[in-house]
């Protein structure tokens, strides 16, 4: 099986044909991973941990606290207050997560059939939606009555959007045909 690192490493000899590189340092690369989730209204200080402590299995790295920017009086949401949690990867863990996405938690996903290539915004970064954390491999199913969603961008150093869907597909991220 062919390994995100050695995907990554052809990428330019991949890509080049289609859009014209001159150089090495022209091709697309994954810059970071960020993996948020949002506590919302969750007051619950052992669901909190649950959820520090499950990010942690995951990524391999500690979770860090995201305060409210503003207060919203609607919501009783106070500035400063926790609304989530974030961690950002780079670097070996980065790439070890993308092998871990791509190979063994999306095909965990019920009713799985790729992903959406409209997420991809402008800047060339996609964002995926995971309903269920337990598709990881470190999750067991014991805790089902806790379970959380979480967010996974991708952040690519591509330029077009156009560019960045066909550095993700030569990396193995699994996106749908398009129509």
């Amino acid at each position: 099986m062919e390994t995100t690192k050695t995907r990554l490493a052809s990428t330019y000899e991949a890509l080049k044909s289609d859009f014209g590189y001159t150089n090495v340092m022209q091709a697309p690369k994954l810059e970071k991973m960020v993996i948020s989730v949002g506590t919302g209204r969750v007051q619950d200080k052992a669901r909190i941990a649950l959820i520090q402590n499950r990010l942690a299995l995951i990524t391999g790295q500690k979770a860090s606290a995201r305060p409210a920017k503003q207060s919203i009086a609607s919501f009783k949401l106070r500035e400063g207050d926790i609304v989530g949690y974030q961690i950002t990867l780079r670097g070996a863990r980065m790439i070890h997560f993308m092998d871990k996405l791509t190979h063994l938690a999306l095909p965990q996903t019920r009713d799985f059939r790729g992903l959406k290539v409209s997420s991809i915004d402008e800047m060339g970064n996609y964002t995926i939606g995971i309903k269920e954390h337990t598709i990881f491999p470190e999750c067991g199913d014991e805790e089902i009555k806790d379970v959380f969603s979480l967010a996974v961008t991708i952040v690519t150093t591509a330029k077009s959007k156009k560019e960045a869907e066909a550095f993700l597909r030569h990396v193995g991220l699994p996106l749908q045909k398009a129509a």
